[in-house]
């Protein structure tokens, strides 16, 4: 694996609050430019928006991120024969 490869994105789902987050964690290594478009192709094309960003000691950033969790019902009739 390289070096300035990206971490894999966790995901996570809040039931109570009607929301799933994906966090995002760029390390020391890689660069802004990459960080930066990887949360703008997160956010146009997986409708996420931007919650908090942390900058932790030794250069570890992580970006949390967050969309609705969309409860759809079935429109198709199942039992109809």
């Amino acid at each position: 694996m390289m070096k300035n490869s990206p971490a894999p994105a966790q995901k996570y789902t809040d039931p109570a609050g009607g929301f799933e987050y994906l966090v995002l964690t760029v390390r020391p290594g890689q660069s802004i430019a990459d960080a930066r478009r990887e949360l703008t192709e997160h956010a146009e094309y997986g409708k996420w928006e931007l919650r908090t960003t942390r900058l932790y000691f030794g250069g570890v950033r992580r970006y949390w991120m967050r969309r609705r969790v969309m409860r759809v019902a079935s429109t198709l009739d199942v039992y109809s024969s």
